[in-house]
């Protein structure tokens, strides 16, 4: 069975065991299959994102440095280092089979700020659709907390939800999730697919098998719980062998962790019982009945603007006459809004120049209230 098939977006962790052998040597030929099979996906149409490992790990080495005690600065410098031989190793691997990548360092904190947030999602879409693979790494060189390999676990399940992707592969140095670790316990039986993460499946948890990867399966199944809960699946395989991602194809041994809802359905309620209202808008009965069909808010349907807010605030949208009829998050901040309301497409093009978007909410960012698609438990 390709475990694969059902997704086509998908976002891939790497861990640095799985790049760089224990004397800090890239694994170039491992590197170089993984390409290979990253390609195959492509060509079946899959769209690819890398949340790749490794720069710390090359770094290390590059700069002499111990292989596992490092301080704070010392792990910064080997970062700094080993960033430009990772993208490097990216780009000349995935080069080979004419594939384009683009380099996005990123840390926790720009999955959580709104304005961050919607750059990196932009930037990262941008390249997906230019038929690019995005190389994603924490930005480990200015980071001011203790550095953790292990954060890119979680750091790869915020990207995949961020980016709506359908399903999280974390390549790892073991097949899945097992009811004990495996290394400590002959008798631990592998798991194949987890609907639920309870407390139950976190307390199986073990440690970490080396100093490379020092986050373990806690922190895989920490990522899980991200991922499902926005409805992003996950898979945890082993990454070890030569060509990981075509045995997954194959019918390779992983651990599928199931959603807990659709990607649609954690969306919408993430709009509708999440976020604070930042502002409305006024629409006239042509833009309140074009909604209920499933159109994006145009700016020529606006006949009111109120509040201040930035684009991916949630805004209401109010009828003609004052009742709440959809939430969304904002396209434009509210000074954009009040100078387009009213007017065509082609003029807000005019105004705001030809890389802004014209809609004033998508309809993939609006739910509209008292449907079946409002799935808020307001009063």
């Amino acid at each position: 069975m390709n475990a694969l098939a059902p997704y086509r977006r998908l976002t891939i962790k790497i861990g640095s065991a799985l790049l760089v052998d224990p004397a800090g040597k890239l694994r170039a030929q491992w590197l170089a299959d993984l390409a290979a099979d990253i390609s195959a996906l492509k060509t079946s149409g899959c769209e690819i994102v890398i949340v790749s490992s490794g720069a710390i790990a090359l770094g290390r080495g590059l700069l002499g440095l111990s292989a596992v005690a490092l301080t704070l600065e010392q792990s910064q410098a080997a970062a700094s280092a080993g960033q430009i031989a990772l993208s490097q190793a990216w780009a000349e691997a995935l080069g080979r089979h004419g594939i384009v990548t683009g380099q996005i360092l990123i840390t926790p904190n720009i999955t959580e700020e709104r304005r961050y947030y919607l750059n990196a999602r932009t930037t990262i879409a941008t390249l997906l659709g230019l038929g690019a693979v995005p190389i994603i790494n924490e930005n480990d060189s200015v980071a001011t907390a203790e550095i953790r390999y292990g954060d890119n676990d979680r750091l790869s399940a915020r990207v995949a939800t961020m980016i709506e992707a359908d399903c999280l592969v974390l390549l790892s140095d073991i097949d899945g999730l097992y009811t004990a670790p495996p290394a400590k316990d002959p008798d631990a039986q592998h798991i194949p697919e987890v609907r639920a993460i309870t407390p139950a499946i976190e307390a199986m948890a073990g440690g970490a098998a080396s100093h490379l990867s020092r986050g373990g399966m806690t922190t895989k199944v920490e990522a899980g719980k991200i991922a499902t809960l926005a409805g992003t699946a996950m898979i945890i395989a082993k990454g070890t062998e030569h060509h990981p991602l075509k045995a997954l194809t194959g019918g390779g041994r992983h651990t599928l962790f199931h959603p807990a809802q659709s990607r649609a359905q954690a969306r919408k309620r993430w709009i509708m019982g999440t976020l604070a209202v930042a502002g409305t808008l006024t629409v006239d009965a042509g833009a309140a009945g074009a909604l209920q069909t499933g159109k994006s808010l145009l700016p020529i349907g606006v006949t009111k603007v109120t509040g201040e807010f930035e684009r991916g605030d949630a805004i209401a949208v109010l009828n003609p006459d004052g009742t709440e009829i959809a939430r969304g998050l904002a396209g434009l901040d509210s000074d954009e809004a009040r100078l387009v309301m009213g007017k065509r497409s082609d003029a807000v093009l005019e105004l705001l120049g030809t890389g802004n978007r014209a809609a004033l909410i998508h309809r993939d960012n609006l739910v509209l209230v008292g449907t079946k698609e409002d799935t808020s438990e307001r009063a």
